[in-house]
């Protein structure tokens, strides 16, 4: 089927399914399509299940908010969201004041009921105890949820320890007040109510949901947007949510389209069966600005491309194997040669608006193929295979980036052989072949906390998965959890680089990802650095 038919029939569907009241009454305003290369991994909308950057872009500005927001289009700035203001009561204890009149996409009006749920046993934490620093929560990290999934699933418990690893109670102090009390003092408390898996959900829908399955298919939230039709590995449809506490969608109806290939997408955009076509390698931009009928917006965003190491496999157990690897990476002709320019080297895994925590001397590893031949031979690696599990471009330029890749670790004696999966699951699948792989990691807020600990500490996904371990690493993780020390917090965050990035690699960093989306131009439309796009009012006209 072409993809003109196939939209075509994808539109008529959507149009019979749509409420009859939003047909009669002729809303005028605009419906679009949008082309992704990818709309969810886990097959649901549940942010606690995907957390993702493909789910990042649909999320995070049109259906799913937390207490404490982020400016999408000022720096990430951090600003009131379902909350209005927030004070602290102590290290271990931040109170909140929610706003008024907020209203869920069924017509219920937001209360501290519903934020106390949130946070609860039955949807978050499960069995889970408010002790999990140092304590790795396991899961398989390769199940793809099911319509027999009703009981909450391990993902979710273990995702909800890595964002709120400490988190006892949420206290309903009134009507509008709430009490976050965790079981140890944290610094990061507010950057945690802003962070990924932090939103507020309706407590009567998932509660009346015919199973978690169920919900995590149609959530009910309080988003300028809400679901109206669900076709995973196809489409995502979502019409405006008129009651929304932020002012009324300027979109009546926005529909993402799955199409991975990205001549597909851009064609897509040029026929005008879409209005926008993401994750645009940069060396596509200059063609597609020829026509002055269409720009490309974008840029870096905070996240990092990585490479991860399953400590466990054979031929990586040694770390001067992985220490090798690291050191046989030209990252600089990566981003000059597969990215143009477009983006930057950073400094280890860590981003400049850490502030103060941000380590000003620390660097990646240096490109040294000699000295990683060295390591090798020190090592007594005899160029036994090593497989390196891949997505076809899941990630812009993903796969000429690893072809990049296995051709240097081929010059210093590494014998790299890629091996293609189709899914994550099949990525993080445990067994003999799991060795290499990609990966990407955020900073959904200030501090370490939100990307070294989150991603690679006790209850990072590599330890949930079994591909890495390192006490040292997790006992300084607990400590830049719960120290106060502001001194002692970043000699611990240092030591963790070194260990991770230097001594015994988790993984190393190849480069500052960006995201590039092309439109038609006459659509007035801001980028945000981030993988989110904003339909809110204030940043739509055409």
């Amino acid at each position: 089927m072409t993809a003109s038919r196939r939209n075509l029939l994808l539109g008529a569907a959507t149009a019979a399914s749509l409420p009859r009241f939003a047909i009669a009454q002729a809303d005028q305003r605009p419906s679009i399509s949008i082309a992704v290369q990818k709309i969810s991994n886990s097959n649901t909308l549940e942010v606690l299940r995907e957390q993702s950057n493909v789910g990042e872009r649909i999320f995070f500005s049109s259906l799913w908010e937390p207490l404490i927001g982020r400016d999408w289009l000022n720096e990430l700035k951090t600003v009131p969201a379902l909350a209005t203001g927030w004070r602290r009561i102590s290290d271990s204890v931040v109170e909140l004041t929610l706003r008024d009149g907020v209203r869920f996409h069924n017509g219920d009006i937001m209360t501290a009921e519903d934020v106390a749920f949130s946070f609860g046993r039955e949807r978050m934490f499960g069995d889970t105890q408010p002790t999990a620093q140092g304590r790795t929560i396991s899961i398989r990290g390769d199940v793809i949820p099911s319509r027999a999934q009703r009981e909450l699933p391990a993902e979710v418990t273990g995702v909800a320890r890595r964002s709120w690893p400490a988190l006892e109670r949420v206290e309903v102090v009134d009507a509008r007040t709430v009490r976050f009390h965790n079981a140890t003092p944290d610094v990061t408390l507010e950057g945690r109510l802003s962070r990924f898996g932090s939103e507020i959900i309706s407590r009567r829908a998932y509660q009346e949901a015919a199973g978690w399955f169920d919900w995590a298919r149609k959530p009910v939230l309080t988003g300028p947007y809400k679901v109206v039709e669900f076709r995973p590995d196809h489409s995502l449809t979502l019409v405006a949510h008129d009651e929304y506490w932020g002012g009324r969608p300027p979109l009546r109806q926005i529909r993402f389209l799955e199409v991975p290939e990205v001549p597909a997408r851009i064609n897509m955009l040029r026929t005008g069966e879409v209005q926008f076509a993401c994750d645009i390698p940069p060396d596509q931009i200059d063609g597609i600005e020829r026509d002055r009928a269409y720009e490309v917006q974008g840029g870096t965003i905070l996240n990092h491309r990585l490479t991860c190491f399953d400590k466990n496999h054979p031929q990586l157990r040694d770390a001067r194997v992985r220490r090798a690897f690291t050191h046989a990476i030209d990252r600089k002709a990566i981003v000059d040669s597969l990215w143009g320019g477009r983006t930057v080297v950073p400094r280890g895994l860590q981003f400049d608006y850490y502030g103060d925590m941000f380590i000003q001397d620390w660097e990646v590893p240096r490109y040294d193929p000699a000295e990683a031949r060295r390591l090798l031979r020190e090592a007594g690696y005899r160029g036994a295979p090593i497989p390196y599990r891949l997505l076809n471009n899941y990630y812009t330029n993903q796969t000429p980036t690893a072809q990049v890749l296995v051709e240097m670790w081929r010059q210093v004696g590494l014998n790299v052989s890629i091996d293609m999966k189709e899914n994550w699951s099949q990525i993080l699948e445990r067994g003999d072949t799991r060795a290499v792989r990609d990966w990407s990691n955020s900073a959904p807020f200030n501090d370490p906390v939100s990307s070294l600990v989150a991603q690679h500490g006790p209850n990072g996904q590599q330890q949930q998965v079994g591909e890495y371990a390192n006490d040292e690493l997790n006992r300084l993780s607990v400590e830049l959890e719960t120290g106060t020390d502001h001194a002692r917090r970043k000699a611990a965050f240092r030591r963790m680089l070194e260990i991770a990035e230097r001594e015994d690699p988790a993984y190393t960093v190849l480069h500052q990802n960006a995201t590039f989306t092309a439109k038609r131009r006459d659509i007035r439309w801001r980028a945000a650095p981030a993988f989110a796009m904003d339909f809110r009012q204030g940043n739509w006209g055409g």
